[in-house]
């Protein structure tokens, strides 16, 4: 279990528009809400 106000590690993923997103670009300046979805057909 990620306990919070742990630091979650930079990562990069592409936009919905194919536009790198990068974690550390937004590091100090906004706030970034990490939500982990299951995929729509898993029993969770």
């Amino acid at each position: 279990m990620i306990e919070v106000g742990t630091e979650a590690p930079d990562f990069t993923l592409d936009s919905h528009l194919g536009v790198p997103f990068r974690l550390s670009d937004y590091r100090g300046k906004r706030h970034v809400m990490l939500v982990f979805y299951p995929l729509d057909w898993t029993p969770t």
